[in-house]
């Protein structure tokens, strides 16, 4: 299925790895050009370069963190106008409710929900000038079905879902579109080093614990 893609610019945040990669690496393969976005040059020429070798498509590397007002303002000066964004940075960490101290939370809402934020705002000036765009927030599940673990992850996710929906009102009637995508467990390098970290924390074998895990997880 053609989606139409072809030489569209697109941004993935948080794209060295995991579902990040993956949606850089489909984009690439739909015929878009694509940056490659990681916290370090380093490990984004990697993942650009692997990129390039599977799809064959054009595709550009920014190292730098997006989670900050500074990160956000350079690649846009790097890229200053981008067809379609990926807001798909984000952090998580299991910790009882009690022991989430105030920093935990900024740090979560700043890297989780203002990055997407500094970035569509920044963004869409163009994709309004241009009268198309399309801005995506990966949310998850815990958006909706907030995890007793970790709380304060939840409630990030619970605010992208409430920042696309309230942006995709404002737009309504133009070419720019904003929708949140909410995916379930996914078996990436994060979740299995989290998987990996409760499976210890309860004595238990990796493999055992993530059959369990992803068994009730889905």
């Amino acid at each position: 299925m053609d989606l139409l893609l072809n030489g569209k610019l697109a941004l993935v945040s948080g794209s060295t790895a995991g579902i990040g990669y993956a949606i850089a690496e489909a984009l690439a393969r739909e015929g878009a050009v694509v940056i490659v976005n990681g916290r370090t040059q380093s490990a984004a020429d990697a993942a650009a370069a692997r990129i390039r070798g599977s799809t064959g498509a054009v595709v550009h590397a920014f190292g730098g963190d997006l989670g900050t007002a500074s990160g956000a303002e350079a690649v846009v000066k790097a890229h200053p106008d981008v067809d379609i964004l990926v807001n798909n940075l984000g952090i998580f960490e299991p910790k009882p409710f009690e022991a989430i101290p105030d920093a935990d939370w900024v740090r979560f809402f700043e890297m989780n929900v203002l990055s997407g934020v500094r970035l569509a705002r920044l963004y869409l000036p163009a994709m309004r000038r241009a009268d198309w765009g399309r801005i995506i927030f990966i949310s998850s599940e815990s958006g909706v079905q907030i995890p007793a673990e970790m709380i304060h992850y939840g409630m990030t996710k619970t605010a992208q879902i409430a920042v696309a929906r309230g942006l995709a009102e404002s737009l309504a009637g133009t070419g720019v579109t904003v929708n949140s995508v909410l995916p379930g467990p996914t078996k990436s390098r994060g979740v299995s080093d989290f998987v990996d970290a409760l499976a210890q924390s309860e004595g238990k074998s990796f493999q055992a614990f993530e059959a369990e895990f992803f068994e009730s997880a889905f």
